[in-house]
């Protein structure tokens, strides 16, 4: 923003408050006539100086009402004038400059508005009430949310904090940080007047905070040409060896694009889809990457095919056309249309090959995708333009209400920079939070989504959808199967988090070994710090194999009675409990139903109906025995437990085990393998009917995802 300023009257001299406002500088030094700078304007006439924005605001808002514009250009020049930037420009260029980025983008007038002003309250004597009494509260609000805090009031968080400012008003107006994101993108494309030691600085910023922030925010036109102006700062042999690539690249890369646009301009025509199919040079830094991914590249790699359509369909129509008519790369196809990224972008992605092996990536969207795929949240206008009631009760409640727009990205975000106890942590918190890579999307299983960054964890997937509550989280499901929390996630993962029954619960400290996120470190650090009593510890639960040694051994239970009817073959004799076995396969116990064999000896087994071991009896033709259960008395069962680790797990089984009215037999805990545990209980109850709520009652005790009968035991 004041930046670029270059003021050659006295230095300011600071005055109280937290965010000073600068002496006005004397107009007669290096002033430039008004007349030469506006050219004649008459009361109401828009200002030549800014034709250009008014023009670009027009092609996207044809009804829009240009008077905010003329007042607010008028405005920003008086107070300007005199201001000089760095370049010796007129500082008025800078604000016409974002402006016109943003109406090009299809920005809305009341954030060109803004735009225009955005400078004002900070590097003149214009207040922001005054912004809010000539021009609304909204312009208010958006100039207030991009504008500075004073290095005299904050020393060196000044910069941190004021992004803290920023982000907080982001929260409320996603178009403050288009605003800003513009006014970055003009200061670096005039970056060269600075000190080199200043452009490495400025570089830096931009590439851990703003770009991830224009990336985010969906802004693509911002963010591409922002990393190029980067790498050529940061990276300057790289960046020339690219220039020089691409140059060389270009022409052989036209041919080979131009081709294959014109062939598949030609398929859609014959298939009747309306479509426009354009080539689409990459930009510099994306050309870097691929140079990094294949080595040498081809013609095609240098660019990209745009196919733009009108409807949704009509973006599949395309996709098969083009993979009916050219050889599809399957590894390439993304659909971002059925699953949109979180920052709004929609396309269909694919790659397509010629037969001499020229391979050209192809995406296809629709009109309006491509708008906000360019332009992200700001071509979605304003989010709080409604009429009526609505509209009146926005007006009388402006710092309260909350954007429709905003990303869930952000609303984390700010969750966890109230949390960050000082400047330092918050701008160092923020810098590592948004230099990720990329992230990636994981959806719930009520049809919602979490955007995560890459390589985070299902802790991570916890705190992000329960905040603090995620404390209590045991494990999850991973498109379906079982997983630790400690799990990375990928792109697409389907996530269940499966949380115990206890709110007050704590997290372990092993957690922060697989968090990712701000939100999920913070939270579990600021847990362990105010409860270091009470700190969870994954205690060893050593394998339990049988019963414990000061405990004498129980006696075996007699085996449940059975009235046995021999079948057509006289198999067995006619009396109950004589020469039955339970199958130690399927620990048969009553009610369950139940199919007897006539084995050898002149016993009876005796299998639950659905076992295996059953069904293979019969295929193997072994006589069968009709059966029944005489009567409920007691009966052994082995059943199996499986939960994730954690402090008093197996005395709270045992105990759980206890008043169901069960006794412990014998029990077996495995080693833990990645926080999950296996339990394995022979058990003797009084009746048989007491089985299904003695499961019950395990299955209820926090970090217990299943129980079980065991497919072997021993039986009496």
């Amino acid at each position: 923003m004041s930046a670029e300023a270059s003021n050659p009257a006295t230095p300011p001299v600071p005055t109280a408050g937290p965010q000073r406002r600068r002496p006005r500088p004397r107009i007669e030094l290096r002033r430039l006539g008004r007349a030469a700078l506006l050219g004649s304007a008459g009361r109401h006439r828009l200002p030549d100086a800014i034709g250009h924005v008014a023009e670009a605001h027009r092609a996207h808002h044809p009804d829009a009402d240009l008077e905010p514009l003329r007042r607010a250009y008028l405005l920003a020049e008086s107070s300007h004038r005199g201001q000089m930037r760095k370049s010796g420009e007129p500082y008025i260029t800078h604000p016409l400059a974002v402006t016109l980025i943003l109406a090009e983008l299809g920005a809305e007038t009341t954030t060109l508005t803004a735009s225009l002003l955005h400078d004002t309250v900070e590097d003149t004597e214009v207040t922001l009430d005054q912004v809010g009494r000539e021009f609304g509260r909204e312009v208010r609000f958006l100039v207030d949310g991009v504008t500075k805090l004073e290095k005299v009031d904050y020393g060196a968080a000044a910069e941190p904090e004021t992004f803290r400012k920023m982000l907080v008003a982001t929260g409320n107006d996603v178009r403050v940080m288009s605003i800003k994101l513009a006014d970055r993108l003009h200061n670096m494309r005039t970056l060269g007047v600075m000190r080199p030691e200043k452009q490495q600085r400025i570089a830096k910023v931009t590439r851990d905070v703003l770009i991830p922030l224009a990336e985010r925010l969906g802004v693509q036109a911002l963010k591409t040409e922002l990393e190029d102006l980067v790498f050529a700062i940061l990276h300057p042999e790289e960046y020339a060896r690219t220039r020089a690539l691409v140059t060389s690249g270009t022409a052989e890369g036209a041919d080979a694009l131009a081709e294959i646009a014109e062939r598949a301009r030609a398929v859609l025509r014959e298939a009747g889809l309306a479509a426009e199919v354009l080539v689409r040079p990459r930009h510099f830094v994306s050309v870097y990457r691929m140079t990094r991914k294949r080595g040498t590249l081809r013609g095609a790699d240098f660019g990209r095919l745009l196919v733009l359509v009108a409807e949704d369909a009509d973006c599949y129509g395309v996709l098969g056309e083009l993979h009916t008519c050219f050889t599809p790369v399957v590894s390439e196809f993304k659909d971002f249309i059925a699953v949109p990224k979180f920052n709004l972008y929609q396309s269909l992605h694919t790659a397509v090959a010629r037969e001499d092996g020229e391979v050209a990536e192809v995406l296809i969207r629709t009109h309006q995708m491509h708008k906000v795929a360019e332009a992200g949240v700001v071509a979605l206008g304003n989010p709080y333009e409604h009429g009526g009631e609505d509209r009146a009760e926005q007006e009388r409640g402006l710092a309260e209400r909350a954007d429709p727009t905003r990303p869930g990205w952000l609303s984390r975000l700010l969750d966890w920079q109230r949390a960050a106890p000082d400047p330092d942590t918050f701008w160092s918190t923020l810098r590592a939070d948004l230099a990720q890579d990329r992230e990636i999307t994981v959806y719930r299983p009520d049809g919602g989504a979490l955007g995560l960054p890459e390589g985070a964890s299902c802790v991570d997937a916890a705190y992000a959808q329960y905040g603090e509550e995620a404390h209590a989280c045991m494990g999850a499901r991973v498109n379906g199967r079982l997983a630790t929390l400690g799990t990375v996630l990928t792109d697409g993962d389907s996530v269940q988090l499966l949380r115990g029954q206890d709110p007050a619960s704590g997290p372990p400290r092993e957690w922060l070994e697989y968090a990712r996120t701000p939100a999920a470190r913070i939270a579990i650090s600021r847990w362990l710090a105010t409860h270091p009593q009470d700190v969870p510890e994954q205690e060893p639960e050593r394998p339990a194999r049988g019963p414990r040694a000061e405990e004498p051994a129980r006696q075996p239970a007699p085996a449940p009675a059975l009235t046995v009817r021999p079948d057509q073959a006289g198999a067995v004799a006619e009396q109950p409990g004589a020469g039955v076995r339970l199958a130690g396969c399927c620990t048969p116990v009553p009610p369950d139903k139940v199919a007897a064999f006539a084995v050898r000896g002149g016993h009876v087994a005796v299998h639950r109906a659905e076992c295996s071991g059953a069904a293979r009896m019969k295929a193997e033709g072994r006589p069968e025995v009709e059966v029944r259960w005489a009567g409920t008395p007691q009966c052994r069962v082995t059943l199996r437990a499986e939960s994730f680790g954690r402090a008093r797990l197996l005395a709270d089984l045992t105990e759980a085990i206890a008043v169901a009215g069960a006794a412990i037999v014998s029990a077996t805990v495995e080693p833990p393998s990645e926080q999950r545990v296996r339990h394995t209980y022979t058990l003797q109850l009084p009746d048989a009917r007491h089985l299904p709520g003695l499961m019950r009652a395990m299955r209820e005790v926090p970090g217990v995802y299943d129980v079980s009968r065991a497919s072997a035991a021993q039986h009496a």
